[in-house]
């Protein structure tokens, strides 16, 4: 019994809009996560002092945030499976 008919071929179209399809949504979650990093760090500015402290507001803030947007983006916005 052969088990070639059960291997996809690399250049299997299907196969790779599948996973084309995979990569944008995982992008558009990363993307999702980054807007969610921002919108805490911002409610967390809104606290009465003390509020965030200076190591966190610069690495888990806004750049953490945009860095996960930015990284998203270019998942989410491939246009070739």
């Amino acid at each position: 019994m052969s088990r070639k008919a059960d291997v996809q071929r690399p250049d299997d179209p299907q196969a790779r809009w599948r996973r084309h399809r995979i990569l944008v949504r995982v992008g558009q979650v990363i993307m999702a996560l980054g807007g969610l990093v921002i919108i805490v760090h911002w409610i967390a500015h809104l606290q009465p002092p003390p509020g965030p402290s200076g190591l966190e507001d610069l690495l888990v803030g806004y750049p953490t945030g945009g860095l996960l947007v930015i990284a998203g983006a270019v998942l989410a916005g491939r246009r070739q499976p």
